[in-house]
């Protein structure tokens, strides 16, 4: 919407007042998951949020925090603080991931990026790379993406491209690998006919081959990493068709599975190693299993394995795969482009506002929250405070994290009064989740918990109104699960750690001596989202939420 074609005036709401000290708390990685020792929200001393939960039933409840919630394409992606936060901070949903790919390539945006000119710099003597995994499976590609990315690099001077392929059979039949290489290697043989050389220069099994996620197994990346790079592999071929189906001759084999193989010429030379001078792309727009191959690719100090060579190249990811990490640093498609967010009408509308984090977090509750925005959008009536976070050690160390510092800053904030909204995330259960340290995520959430109580204590004394969320889950769940929730063992009986986000919703709870007897949740929204709270939190301040925003978490009895 063009500024000019509406008001930024807020309409009052009619039945709530204005003037009341919001606070806004997001607990980072909080989810609510079944109750077991596995659950470190659950095995925490937490006495603040056990409160508020058995407090009024009309004042807490669980949202969605994942998936199309928050603009994935799909009920299986879990939620991220990215996308959480822009949820949270804009009030409508926004194409997260696949659906962004779709429409930057569609518009033709992905080739003005800075991303796309940034590995363009190497098409005039270097070879463009793709790496990613070849399916229609849409849930960590689509061949339709990259068939378009073909066309569209090479009308925008790529003269030399190579794909290293991985084979699905886990979103798609097993066995259909051999139909998706057809399908590319007679797209490559059209831009051939055009005088562009292109072909297939390795592959892989996704399970086996690159696409490992977590930090699980840096092996899977490494037999990735010695075909892409160093053009070794155990079986060599020269054509991918053959390489598919002679490797699914085997009476196991398995597509997602498939052995490590490169392409080699009629010398026995492999046909595409990454060199000085290429460029690369990761073209799965999913994160999770691009990760470890984008810190093997960009990082500089690596030293998960031994990489042999680290040939100095351009890479970009689809998207940036982790926001936190700022990796990779370049990217063929930006975040979604947000208006008109929250933060930007109540900053219109008088409302002052106070936002505070620690450093792995600071973003989220500023440029995330204000729709990947930078700076204020009136410094007059906004006052961000970024706590540094600890440098040169994991999180585990000092699961506290800074907790205790940003609920003191949350709480002068409040008590000064100076301040219509005050802001804050506590990243513990997230950070600390990420490590697999149980012990350590157990004293994070204790700590996350501690910090809630003193800015809740600090909206008691002015009167004022609270809101307490999370942005996705993580600490919650600290396991790997089978299909019927029992955790999985490893092959020596342990345990397996999950130190990923997860697809559980999260709670919002509601109170303060500021808020209406009346309120209360609504009970005709049973799938809301982090989107809807920007326009509960629009109404705690007074004010009705713009239109189309998505709907108001509460009503007035």
């Amino acid at each position: 919407m063009d500024s000019s074609e509406f008001s930024w005036k807020l309409a009052d709401h009619p039945k709530l007042p204005k003037g009341k000290t919001v606070a806004v708390v997001v607990l980072d990685g909080w989810g609510e998951a079944n109750p077991d020792k596995y659950n470190c929200i659950h095995v925490a001393e937490t006495p603040t949020m056990d409160s508020l939960k058995k407090g009024s039933p009309e004042r807490w409840r669980l949202i969605k925090a994942h998936g199309t919630a928050v603009g994935l394409p799909t009920e299986d992606d879990m939620g991220n603080s990215e996308v959480g936060h822009n949820a949270l901070g804009a009030g409508r949903i926004y194409a997260q991931g696949a659906k962004l790919v779709d429409l930057a390539l569609a518009s033709g945006k992905i080739y003005e990026g800075e991303g796309f000119k940034y590995i363009r710099e190497c098409f005039d003597q270097g070879t463009l790379h793709l790496i990613g995994l070849l399916s229609d499976g849409g849930v960590h590609s689509r061949l339709d993406q990259l068939q378009l990315l073909l066309k569209g690099v090479s009308e925008h001077g790529a003269k030399r491209i190579r794909v290293h392929i991985l084979t699905d059979g886990r979103d798609v039949l097993d066995g259909s690998s051999v139909g998706f290489v057809e399908t590319l290697e007679n797209d490559l043989s059209k831009l051939r006919e055009k005088g562009v050389d292109a072909q297939i220069a390795s592959g892989g099994g996704r399970m086996y081959v690159t696409m490992d996620r977590y930090e699980n197994d840096w092996e899977v990346v490494k037999r990735g990493w010695d075909a892409q790079v160093l053009g070794e592999a155990p079986y060599k071929f020269q054509s991918a068709l053959e390489a598919v189906k002679k490797l699914r001759e085997d009476p196991k084999a398995n597509d997602q599975y498939l052995p490590p193989f490169v392409i080699v010429d009629e010398s026995g030379k492999a046909v595409g190693p990454i060199m000085d001078g290429d460029a690369v792309v990761t073209f799965n727009f999913r994160a999770d299993r691009m990760v470890m191959i984008a810190k093997a690719l960009e990082y500089e100090n690596f030293d998960k394995f031994d990489r042999v060579k680290f040939p100095k190249i351009r890479y970009a990811g689809m998207l940036q795969y982790d926001g936190e990490l700022k990796l990779p640093s370049h990217y063929l498609v930006s975040p979604p482009e947000i208006e008109r967010t929250s933060g930007e009408y109540l900053a219109h509308n008088g409302i002052r506002t106070f936002a505070c984090s620690e450093t792995v977090k600071f973003g989220h509750v500023t440029f995330f929250w204000n729709g990947n925005r930078s700076g204020y959008f009136n410094p007059n009536m906004e006052e961000y405070v970024e706590i540094p976070s600890d440098c040169g050690i994991t999180f585990n160390v000092q699961p506290k994290m800074k907790a205790f510092e940003i609920a003191e800053k949350a709480r002068d904030a409040i008590l000064s009064c100076k301040f219509h909204q005050v802001r804050v995330n506590l990243p513990n259960g997230d950070m600390v989740g990420h490590t697999g340290d149980i012990e350590a995520t157990i004293v994070g959430c204790k700590a996350a918990d501690e910090a809630v109580k003193v800015i809740l204590d600090a909206v008691e004394q002015v009167g004022g109104i609270y809101v307490v969320t999370a942005d996705h889950g993580n600490a919650e769940d600290m396991v790997k699960r089978n299909k019927s929730g029992q955790p999985l063992l490893d092959k020596n009986g342990n345990i397996q750690i999950l130190t990923s986000h997860t697809v559980q919703p999260v709670p919002i709870a509601i109170g303060g001596p500021g808020l209406a007897p009346e309120v209360r949740f609504r009970k005709d929204l049973p799938t809301a989202g982090l989107a809807n709270v920007a326009a509960t939190v629009m109404n705690l301040h007074g004010f009705e939420a713009p239109s189309d925003y998505e709907p108001t978490l509460i009503e007035v009895d």
